[in-house]
């Protein structure tokens, strides 16, 4: 009896998209003839749909068309399984659709990446594939993380960050903040991915303007100083309890003064068409990259260890990508981790001889390897206090 694994994707976030796209390409690698797949697509609004219309990227180029023709689902547990179950205008007309063994996350930033998926998923006793509550969280907050990784001693450019409070209280001090790093600065929303909100700020006459457009994206803003002659270099971890993988290295070329959103999903093509997934077909495996990296070999010894430590550091769990910079004269900066990379960082795999297929595979073993580990772990008592309760305060 096949295993039936949900490919989660979509989700309220500003990657919504990029998920689609993610997702879909891990919808078409799961070995079908292995596992029952079903996709699980959660639109903008947080509603949640299956239908077999989600198999086809180009369904997606209208979103409001899709969930048209597609079955509204809501997750219900019922005794020890997890259910999809349809969701009706009435309470009487309920019937339980389809269970899931086993959640496969491919979801991008709020609401998805950063741990509420996933605690969600440990409240019902649902076996997912990426890393946990905790770890998701701080790997989805990029101040939070830098201080992580600091604590660590693992390589950082220097940095600090600013709130929305913060600089309506006195932009005076987030100035001076800005200041003690040195111009130019990279502007980056703490809690986004996929480039999505960066700036360039190489003066204090642009500071304002650029705060304010970085402000629409998030409440809290992390600060970096910009390099302005460095490679990007990206490494990719898989792990689980009993040990980890580490993938070759590749080498992002970019085309603008950051990695931006078209570098990363069109290829850095200019005037790609505008619209829900339009220009962006690739997803991450459509940057224009170099494999492996043309960096020596002590270099990439170090970028592999220093990722396989900050993994280690943030407990992550599952595929994970780390992101570096090195500047011209080798040092070694460590930018972030993702804790769900777009595409999943397949890409990364192939010179270890892991295909998509075999990814997604250790993928679904290691989580319900995972589950089973935790299953044997205390987290209640089998004793009930409030039977000898007698109130009061």
């Amino acid at each position: 009896m096949k295993l039936k694994v949900g490919i989660f994707f979509g989700g309220k976030a500003c990657e919504h998209e990029i998920s689609c796209i993610s997702g879909n390409q891990a919808l078409h690698a799961i070995d079908q003839d292995k596992y029952e797949v079903i996709p699980v697509y959660i639109a903008k609004n947080g509603d949640m749909y299956i239908g077999d219309d989600l198999w086809d990227i180009k369904n997606y180029y209208d979103l409001n068309g899709l969930c048209a023709r597609l079955m509204k689902v809501s997750l219900v547990k019922d005794n020890d399984k997890v259910y999809l179950r349809e969701v009706k205008d009435s309470v009487f007309k309920k019937s339980y659709i389809e269970y899931l063994d086993v959640a496969f996350l491919v979801m991008h930033g709020t609401n998805g990446e950063d741990g509420a998926l996933q605690g969600l998923l440990e409240m019902m006793g649902l076996p997912y594939t990426s890393s946990g509550v905790m770890a998701s969280a701080i790997g989805q907050d990029k101040v939070i993380q830098k201080e992580v990784l600091a604590y660590h001693d693992l390589p950082l450019v220097s940095w600090t960050y600013f709130t929305r409070f913060e600089y309506k209280e006195s932009y005076d001090t987030v100035k001076e903040k800005i200041a003690k790093i040195g111009y130019p600065v990279i502007f980056k929303p703490a809690n986004l991915g996929s480039s999505i909100g960066i700036e360039v700020v190489h003066s204090e006459e642009e500071l304002e303007k650029k705060i304010k457009e970085t402000l629409r994206y998030d409440d809290k803003i992390l600060v970096e100083k910009y390099l302005e002659d460095f490679k990007e270099i990206n490494c990719s971890i898989i792990g689980d309890v009993d040990g980890y993988r580490v993938s070759t290295l590749e080498e992002v070329l970019k085309n603008d003064e950051i990695l931006s959103f078209a570098d990363k999903y069109e290829g850095g093509t200019k005037g790609a068409k505008k619209g829900p997934l339009k220009g962006t077909k690739g997803g991450m495996a459509n940057t224009s990259r170099r494999i492996p990296a043309d960096i020596s070999q002590e270099l990439t010894k170090t970028i592999k260890d220093y990722a396989l430590k900050a993994y280690k550091a943030l407990d992550a769990y599952g595929v994970c990508r780390i992101d570096f910079m090195v500047d011209s004269e080798d040092h070694i900066y460590l930018t972030e981790l993702n804790s769900i990379p777009g595409s999943l960082a397949f890409y990364l795999w192939k010179e270890k001889g892991i295909d998509f297929s075999k990814e997604c595979d250790i993928l679904i073993e290691n989580a319900i390897k995972r589950y089973r580990h935790k299953e044997k772990m205390s987290f209640s008592f089998d004793t009930n206090i409030l039977s000898t309760f007698k109130g009061g305060n």
